[in-house]
This record gives C-alpha cells, sequence and structure tokens, in this order.
C-alpha cells in the first residue's frame, strides 16, 4: 500500500495539469464558428465595399495561370522570407528540373536597419550567385518570393504592408518592395536581372505543387508563420482591376491576420494573450500566434511555467532558462512528440538542455502533454482555416500544397489535419495534403516562367 500512496501526489498533480491544458482545446462548436467567422471575413476581403476596412486581406496576385508542364529556360529565383534568405537558378527542360540554389544569412543589424541596406545586401548575394553559377553576363528573368504582408498592384508591383518576423527596415512599408531591389541592381551596375514577378511563399508552395499536379488549387505555410492562397473564381473578386477574360485568380489571403479585431478571443487563452502582449507587433496576427512556428514552443514554455509556480511540475523548481522568454524552441515540441510511448528520451534531452534535469517521468509525460495540447490546437485552426476554403470553392477534389517547418517536421500534424478536415468539409468534396517541394524557390521560377511563357504567346 505504501508504494500506492506515493504516488498519488504525481497522479493528482497529472490530473491538474490536464484540467489546467483543458483551455487548448477547441470543440467542434467553437471550431465550426471558427470556421462561419473566417468565411464572413473572407467575403469582407473580395468586396469592394469593405475591403479597405476587412482583417483578412484576400489580396489579388494578378496570377491567373498556374503551370502546364511546357515552361522552359533558366530562371532565378530570390526567396526572401525570414533570417536567412535564398538564391535559386532552375533550369527548365522538356522532363527535367535542374536546380542549385545557396543560403545566405540576414544579419540582425540589417533586418533592423535601413531598406537600401536590405536591398543592397540582397543585391550583393545575387551578384556573387550568378558569379558562381556563370551566369553572370546572361541576362535572366527573376521571381521574387516576399514572405511579407504585401498589397499587390501588379504582378511586378506589390506594397510591404508591414513587417513581420523580426524585420524592422526603415522606408519600406508602404513602398514597391520590386522597384526597392529594382534600384539596388541598378546601383551596382554588373547583373542583368529582369523581376517578372513579385508573389509570396504560399503562393510559391501552390505553384510548386501545380507544377506535378493540376488539382492543386490551395497553398499553405505553416512554419514561422501561416497563411493561405488558393483558386477563387475572378467574378467574386469585386476588388480584381487587372485584365478581363481568365475565369479563375489565384488570392493571397493573408490568413495570419484573422482575428485581430477580437474574432478569436473566445479561444484564446492567457498564454496567447502573453505571448502577444510581449511580441514586436502587438494586437497583429493574431491566427498566426496561435499556429506557427515562431510562437509555439513560447506557448508551451508559459504554460510550463504557470504549471510549475502551480507546484504541478519539477516539484515546484524551475531553472533559468525555462523563465528565460524564447528558451524553449518550438522543435522542442516535435522533438517530445517524436517519442514512442512509454519513451521518454528526446523529452529528457530537451529538459536536461533546459537544466531541468530533476525531472521525473511523470514531469516528462505532462510536458509532453502540454506540447501535444498546443500543436493540436495549431493543427485543428489550420484545419478549420482549409476545410472554410474547400467549402467555399466547392469543387469535388482539390490538392493542398503545403510547406513550412511545423507541417513538415512536426510527426503528427499530417495525421492530425486530415482527420480534423475530413471532419468538416462538406459531404462529396474531397481532398489530399501534398507536401511542397521547395515550393518559395522552385515556386518563384515557376511564377516568373508562367509569366514569360504568358508573354511569348501575346508575341
Amino acid at each position: 500500500m505504501g508504494m500506492a500512496i506515493n504516488h498519488l501526489p504525481q497522479i493528482r498533480e497529472e490530473c491538474e495539469i490536464r484540467e489546467e491544458c483543458e483551455v487548448f482545446h477547441m470543440s467542434d462548436k467553437q471550431i465550426r464558428e471558427i470556421m462561419s467567422r473566417l468565411h464572413n471575413d473572407l467575403l469582407k476581403g473580395l468586396a469592394k465595399d469593405t475591403h479597405a476596412n476587412s482583417i483578412v486581406k484576400c489580396w489579388i496576385t494578378y496570377i491567373q495561370d498556374l503551370p502546364n508542364g511546357k515552361e522552359r529556360g533558366k530562371f532565378l529565383a530570390l526567396d526572401l522570407g525570414g533570417t536567412n534568405f535564398r538564391v535559386l537558378i532552375i533550369n527548365l527542360g522538356e522532363n527535367h528540373f535542374d536546380m542549385k540554389s545557396k543560403i545566405y544569412a540576414i544579419p540582425t543589424h540589417i533586418m533592423t536597419g535601413t531598406g537600401v541596406a536590405l536591398f543592397d545586401h540582397i543585391a550583393e548575394c545575387l551578384a556573387n550567385f550568378m558569379k558562381e553559377n556563370d551566369v553572370y553576363k546572361e541576362r535572366l528573368a527573376l521571381g521574387f518570393t516576399f514572405s511579407f504582408p504585401l498589397r499587390q498592384l501588379g504582378l511586378t508591383k506589390g506594397l510591404l504592408q508591414r513587417w513581420t518576423k523580426g524585420f524592422s527596415c526603415s522606408g519600406v512599408v508602404g513602398e514597391d518592395v520590386v522597384q526597392g531591389l529594382k534600384d539596388a541592381i541598378a546601383r551596382r551596375g554588373d547583373v542583368q536581372i529582369d523581376i517578372c514577378a513579385i508573389l509570396n511563399d504560399t503562393t510559391g508552395t501552390l505553384m510548386s505543387c501545380a507544377w506535378k499536379n493540376h488539382n492543386c488549387k490551395i497553398g499553405l505555410i505553416v512554419g514561422t508563420g501561416s497563411n493561405a492562397c488558393y483558386v477563387e473564381k475572378t467574378e467574386n473578386c469585386e476588388i480584381f482591376d487587372g485584365e478581363p477574360g481568365k475565369p479563375e485568380l489565384l488570392i493571397n489571403t493573408e490568413w495570419g491576420a484573422f482575428g485581430d479585431d477580437g474574432t478569436l478571443d473566445f479561444v484564446r487563452t492567457e498564454f496567447d494573450r502573453e505571448v502577444d502582449t510581449k511580441s514586436i507587433n502587438p494586437g497583429k496576427q493574431i491566427q498566426e500566434k496561435m499556429i506557427s512556428g515562431m510562437y509555439m514552443g513560447e506557448l508551451v514554455r508559459l504554460a510550463l511555467v504557470k504549471y510549475t509556480r502551480m507546484g504541478l511540475l519539477f516539484g515546484g523548481r524551475g531553472s533559468d532558462l525555462l523563465f528565460q522568454r524564447g528558451s524553449f524552441y518550438t522543435k522542442y515540441v516535435s522533438e517530445i512528440e517524436s517519442d514512442k510511448p512509454g519513451d521518454f528520451s528526446s523529452c529528457m534531452d530537451v529538459l536536461e538542455e533546459l537544466g531541468l534535469s530533476h525531472a521525473t517521468e511523470a514531469d516528462m509525460a505532462s510536458v509532453r502533454h502540454v506540447c501535444e495540447c498546443v500543436s493540436r490546437r495549431a493543427a485543428h485552426l489550420v484545419s478549420a482555416g482549409i476545410a472554410t476554403l474547400l467549402n467555399k470553392m466547392n469543387e469535388p477534389r482539390v490538392t493542398v500544397g503545403i510547406d513550412g517547418s511545423v507541417y513538415r517536421f512536426h510527426p503528427h500534424f499530417h495525421t492530425l489535419m486530415c482527420e480534423k478536415i475530413a471532419q468538416l468539409v462538406r459531404p462529396g468534396i474531397q481532398f489530399d495534403l501534398m507536401l511542397s517541394e521547395d515550393g518559395s524557390g522552385r515556386g518563384a521560377a515557376l511564377v516568373a516562367a508562367v509569366a514569360c511563357r504568358q508573354q511569348l504567346s501575346y508575341a
């Protein structure tokens, strides 16, 4: 009997933590309500009268043609969307696709410096890349993936709405980023690059998957940030001011901002509110902060801190690192959930890194439970969004092209999404989730290639 009595406090603590974690659970009724609110926000974004004040902007991408497999030639792609950027050269042949790429870092002082310095740095890396790949003297078309909120005014014109993901370069918000890059290339005067298109990573993901799979009509990112784009009927886009005559149009929802007006407050927790308050953009990107890799680890950390202070975890003893903001990386969530049931080796490694080597097996089970609750909620929120788009499009079969570190590396995200979307879509709608291969790189080159294909057909 003595043994069992010793375990009672542990069992009680585990139960209390499970009760506390209920705040991360969203009922089916709540999820349906989220879908209804998102659907209304999409309609507001697409309509002329409500677009200006809409939260989910539904920006026009000016892309009306998907790849058809007949694109040919050499193309450059530039992918700027986080603390690194990539330059790629892609050679499209009849049955082959050759690609070389290089990753360049963006130092913090450039991320928070001037726009001129940022674009000069990018132009210098572009020129160096062209030298290394023996195309320095060639004139090449470039697709520019720019994964920040962008108001597009054309295929090669886009105004930055606001910086996200830790950037705050001055003199860029409200300006045309294509012009910023063109000016930097012109200041150098040593390379010939035609910027054929600007797009975001979500659009690139869709284009990259559509090259292989013509059913791909939705692009989704679940990585540092979260966003989705989809193929809409042109007649539903009152704000479209491009060339008439084509039935479909790619819409960049910018759904990360869903909830910025309070529509998600009914499912947000104290941890969400704290993450938001301490972020560099309080009150903005509310849905993104509940989903994406930039915040998921911090949500888990804040929950662990609370439960430790309540005496429910680690015998009430935390560590300096646990109490330090940003110390619990999102990759830890994926690693901890990758352990098989009953095995806590990854969890033990993570807790040791955080100075919590005194954690018991019961503590580890609780830490894993917290991770599961936060990541499941993220997967269900994303699923609610995708199901809303699928129901709105109302097509019999749609492939969703997906990229981003959370979807790619989290062990259960794909399965959680498949199960939840299947529950939420209308009967008769079939869907597949397809991991994108290098959407923001290959996708950018494909947008440039399709643009060139169009120009050739009009020439």
